[in-house]
């Protein structure tokens, strides 16, 4: 059997759905082939932007601390809570809210006041626990989210609505978003990336998975490429012995050819996909060790950032390689840091966490500064949902734990167009209930595609019939008191 007569075969046993879509996946693929091709362009220029409007965010670096930090301890004082040590939650503040199956089951609800210091840093007089002074001396820099709240209460759909806006997987995150809707500024590297940093405390890793930084229903050459922390960046990124990168060249321009006979024939868009991986991976055999080369930065850098950057997988290593990612036009860099969990031990495992953090997120803010990049970079940090005022299991003076709580919790935002210096939202003594000013998840969306420049209602792509979107199909708000 001959190659065409394969490819007719294989056209043949097309699925029912993609036999009935293939008319409209000819229109779609012209469409497609054109945004590409206006996307292949010097490296230099924004190319194949799709944006509304001018948007004062053209890269992003998202911070998701994984775990749900507890915004009591670190960002959202409550003085008050002294005098309720070891007292019950009142019922009126719980209203009868729903817990997890890891507290459910207690007699008592005991209060448990933050055992850590807190000061009044910046315009706006924002608190900052003890355990963050790097992050208090840029307190003018931060934008507060003090009213953050979603419907999830467990790990794996808390992160998934906060990545995807959907409890669901099988949606595309907010990267393969920005990727799709931003275009390439580099020819050599992909628009989004994903990293996984390893906390120095591994007492509790919540478990992550690449259906976090998918595509879903975007063409697949819109998923995140996730850089390893250790070893090389990107697996088989290197020829194997004896073979020379004209042979590798060859090779890829004859599977090239094959794939597109098969993309002429069956008009499947994932072939397209496959195309443009081969041929990213190949220039990122150059590109890609030029960028984690860490020589190249000087001894001030690594004192901004801590001695923490200079060994692989720490969180300060990966804080600095994003800084080099966005100057080098990636789009959406997304780092993933873990043990943020504390349903024990809070004592013991919180200074851990910070330190990780807390140098590492200062030098990135001032080093985007010093280069003349924060204002067209938007960095956030955040978990998926709060903690407890109560504790879970024993509480002492000096010790306790927190549940998850997805009724507030505390984020910030600096750069890309946001209100540097300012708090937004206000929750109440507890720090269980919102009493001002809330924020959803759908509104951070909204807000965060404003500042790249798309209006998340008319930002969709067709898909199963639906104009689907980032925020979904309930009302969200873009919040323009977050906004410079």
């Amino acid at each position: 059997m001959n190659l065409n007569s394969l490819i007719q075969e294989q056209g043949l046993a097309m699925t029912r759905r993609h036999f009935f879509s293939k008319g409209s996946n000819a229109l779609g693929f012209a469409a497609l082939t054109n945004l590409l091709g206006s996307r292949a362009q010097a490296a230099s220029t924004v190319t194949g932007s799709l944006n509304h409007f001018m948007g004062k965010a053209r890269n992003v670096i998202y911070l998701h601390m994984v775990g749900g930090p507890p915004q009591m301890d670190l960002f959202d004082y409550k003085p008050k809570m002294q005098d309720w040590y070891d007292k019950d939650l009142p019922d009126s503040i719980r209203k009868g809210q729903r817990l997890t199956t890891m507290t459910s089951g207690q007699a008592r609800f005991p209060i448990a006041p933050s055992k850590f210091k807190f000061s009044q840093h910046g315009p706006s007089g924002m608190w900052f626990t003890e355990l963050l002074p790097f992050k208090a001396k840029m307190a003018g820099d931060l934008c507060f989210m003090r009213s953050m709240n979603t419907e999830a209460i467990n790990h794996e759909p808390a992160i998934t609505y906060m990545q995807t806006g959907n409890q669901q997987t099988g949606k595309p995150c907010l990267g393969a978003w920005a990727s799709y809707g931003l275009g390439s500024m580099n020819q050599n590297l992909p628009a989004f990336v994903v990293m996984v940093a390893k906390p120095s405390n591994t007492e509790q890793v919540q478990a992550i998975s690449a259906r976090l930084w998918q595509a879903g229903y975007l063409p697949g050459e819109y998923a995140a490429v996730p850089f390893r922390t250790s070893g090389d960046p990107i697996l088989y990124l290197n020829n194997p012995p004896g073979v020379p990168a004209q042979v590798r060249r060859r090779t890829l321009d004859g599977i090239n050819q094959l794939n597109q006979m098969t993309l002429d024939q069956v008009g499947d868009p994932e072939t397209l996909t496959r195309i443009q991986q081969y041929e990213m991976a190949f220039k990122m055999q150059t590109s890609v060790p030029e960028l984690t080369d860490m020589a190249r930065e000087s001894e001030n850098t690594f004192k901004l950032y801590g001695e923490a950057a200079r060994k692989p997988g720490t969180f300060a290593n990966t804080a600095l390689l994003a800084r080099r990612l966005v100057e080098r036009g990636v789009r959406f860099v997304q780092i993933y840091h873990n043990n943020w969990d504390t349903h024990g031990n809070v004592a013991g495992r919180l200074p851990d966490q910070c330190r990780d953090v807390d140098q590492a997120c200062y030098g990135l803010i001032q080093d985007l500064k010093s280069r003349g990049m924060l204002d067209s970079t938007l960095v956030i940090w955040g978990g998926e949902f709060g903690r407890t005022i109560y504790s879970q299991g024993g509480l002492s003076k000096t010790n306790y734990g927190r549940d998850h709580h997805p009724r507030c919790f505390t984020m910030w935002m600096a750069g890309g167009g946001t209100r540097p210096g300012s708090v937004y939202g206000e929750t109440d003594d507890f720090s269980y209930n919102i009493i001002k000013d809330p924020v959803h998840i759908r509104d951070f969306h909204a807000t965060i595609l404003h500042l790249m420049g798309f209006d998340h209602e008319k930002f969709t792509v067709r898909y199963q019939g639906l104009d689907q979107k980032l925020t979904g199909v309930e009302h969200a708000n873009v919040i323009r008191e977050l906004m410079a």
